[in-house]
This record gives structure tokens, C-alpha cells and sequence, in this order.
């Protein structure tokens, strides 16, 4: 029999109606009653762990969830985590990186609508979760409207549709239909004795700067002050403005100072690259690090986690620049 451990943290998926709007108000229990699976083959314990909105989510959280795996993980073959969607993304990030080593499933799922409503999503994808994290696979996978994707790879693309989540830049890892689960892929580690490891030292002070034309230097003085680690959404390939209003100075200041400085993209496909144009070269001569094509969501769940690891620029570089949890495209499919 398939022991399996529902981990509830709130969410859509658990909402009721309050004074003022939908609020997380049922227990994993009250959640389970409206999940029935026909298969006696499958256990499934309940433990609520919280009970929040995740747009209240905060790093500490992603630790809890973590050290509930850990603390679990020879007791269970599997493990669901009902989430809210908003930062669903995020959580699934930052476990794919406390969590390395994973021989048993972890995965994340919610709904756009919560459980308790006539029309749901929510039930559907609470089968699904149960239905993947019965299978002989490991790592943190996020399981929605009938899809599986690799934790670092989900981004949130839509407010209502049930189809809310899409895999950016990396294929599904599979696809769920009734009791059938069919693979595009499968993740497979070039170290298969690797014993789970659970690393949560995060460093959350890092700050997350969205450009657009009129950005002023002088942000990079608040943030110098503030924040240990920075990542600029830059334009198109990682363009930086060095005319007019010239931000290249201020970001050597950061990096002399030793400020972790990261240059993503507002594209989400295809990634960044410095070298292409003069705007991305000249911020290319300085210590900062590249994010290749990993979304945001894996950028500030990974950022954390390596300042949380070292505070030298290099260490913190490479970390960022070697994949980890299938995150960046370097070798689909398999991880170093």
C-alpha cells in the first residue's frame, strides 16, 4: 500500500467565504472529505501545517514545508502539499533546492477555485497530485489541470483559466488523465545513491528590480544598503541603460561592495544572453552573475538559497551559473 502525506498550507483550494472575500478556513481533514479516490491501495495522512493566503507566503514558510518533508520522508512513499497558487512558483523553487536528493515524489498542487464550490478545479487536481505522487520518481513537481511540471521550471501565466500554470523553457514532465499518467520525460540523476539532503539556510535579503525607461541610479543606494543580493530584469537579452540616465556605475558600486548582482530577463522564453549586444556587454565587465534561462521564480528562490550558503561573490556565482533541479537547460534531463 502507498503511503502518502497531504501537507495543507491554505490557499484558494482551501478558502471559504469570509467577511471579506475568500480566506483559507478548512482543515486538511475538512480538504480530504471532498477528495474520495477508489483505489484501497492508497493512504493518505493529513497534517495542516498552516493556514494562509500564499500571497502571505514568506521564505520562513518554504523552511516549515521542508523540515515536514525531512522530517517525514522515511515514513511515507510520497508527499502532496496543497498551496495557493500566487506564490505556488515560488515554494516550488526553493523546495526543488532545500531538498536535493529526493527518491520520493514532492508535489505541489492547488486551484483556481476552492474545493467547497459546485464548479471546481480543485478536486481534479487534488486526485492528480494523489495519483503522481504514487509514482517511482523523485523531485518536487507541481501538478495542475492535468499537468506535471519540474518544480523549478512553473510559472503562474493566468488569474482564472484552470490551465494556470506552464512549463517556461523546459518540457512537461508529463501529462495526467484519469489513473493514466503519460511521460514527455522523466528526471534522472547521474548519482542515483545520493541520500536525501536538506539544506534551508536562507538569506532573504535580496531585492528584485523590474527596469523600464526612467529607472533611476539612485535605487542602487537604498538597495546597497539594504539587500544583499539584487536581480535586475533587464531588457530583451539583458540590456542595461548606460545612456542618459546611467545605471552601470551604480551597479559596480554594488559588486565592489559585494553585492550579489544578477542580470535576468522581462522576456520569459529563451533566456538572456550579455554578449550579444553592446548594452549587455558593457555590464558584463563587471562581477555579475547571469541566470541563463531560469525563470524569476527559480532566480529569487535560488539567489536566497546561495547567500544563504556564502556571502563570496564567486561561490554565490557559481552556484547561480551550475544547474540545480533541472533549472537551467545545460543537459535536459539530467542533472550533475
Amino acid at each position: 500500500m502507498k503511503k502518502l502525506l497531504l501537507i495543507a498550507t491554505g490557499g484558494t483550494i482551501a478558502s471559504i467565504e469570509g467577511d471579506e472575500g475568500l480566506v483559507p478556513g478548512l482543515s486538511a481533514d475538512q480538504l480530504l472529505q471532498y477528495f474520495q479516490h477508489t483505489d484501497q491501495t492508497i493512504d493518505v495522512t493529513c497534517q495542516i501545517l498552516m493556514n494562509r493566503d500564499s500571497t502571505n507566503m514568506q521564505p520562513e514558510h518554504w523552511v516549515e514545508m521542508a523540515e515536514a518533508i525531512s522530517k517525514n520522508y522515511h515514513q511515507y512513499d510520497g508527499f502532496i502539499i496543497t498551496h495557493g497558487t500566487d506564490t505556488l512558483a515560488y515554494t516550488s523553487a526553493a523546495l526543488s533546492y532545500m531538498l536535493q536528493g529526493l527518491k520520493k515524489p514532492v508535489v505541489i498542487t492547488g486551484s483556481q477555485v476552492p474545493i467547497s464550490f459546485k464548479q471546481t478545479d480543485a478536486k481534479r487536481n487534488l486526485n492528480d497530485a494523489v495519483r503522481f505522487a504514487c509514482e517511482e520518481i523523485g523531485g518536487v513537481f507541481v501538478v495542475f489541470d492535468g499537468r506535471v511540471i519540474i518544480g523549478t521550471r512553473a510559472v503562474k501565466m493566468r488569474t482564472k483559466s484552470y490551465d494556470a500554470f506552464e512549463s517556461i523553457n523546459h518540457p512537461y514532465v508529463a501529462n495526467i488523465s484519469g489513473n493514466k499518467v503519460s511521460y514527455y520525460w522523466r528526471p534522472t540523476r547521474s548519482d542515483q545513491t545520493q541520500e536525501l539532503q536538506v539544506d534551508t539556510s536562507l538569506c532573504s535579503d535580496v531585492f528584485l528590480l523590474k527596469l523600464y525607461p526612467g529607472t533611476k541610479p539612485e535605487i542602487f543606494d537604498f538597495i546597497k544598503t539594504h539587500y544583499k543580493g539584487v536581480i535586475i530584469e533587464s531588457f530583451g537579452n539583458g540590456g542595461v541603460p548606460f545612456e542618459d540616465r546611467n545605471l552601470l556605475p551604480k551597479i559596480k558600486e554594488l559588486t565592489e561592495q559585494g553585492i550579489a548582482v544578477l542580470i535576468s530577463t522581462q522576456c520569459l522564453e529563451e533566456g538572456q544572453d550579455l554578449y550579444l549586444y553592446e548594452v549587455g556587454r558593457k555590464v558584463a565587465q563587471y562581477e555579475v552573475i547571469l541566470s541563463g534561462d531560469m525563470n524569476t521564480e527559480a532566480i529569487v528562490a535560488k539567489l536566497m538559497w546561495a547567500l544563504g550558503k556564502s556571502t563570496n561573490l564567486q561561490d554565490v556565482k557559481q552556484i547561480i551559473e551550475t544547474p540545480a533541479a533541472w533549472d537551467l537547460s545545460t543537459n535536459w534531463g539530467k542533472e550533475d
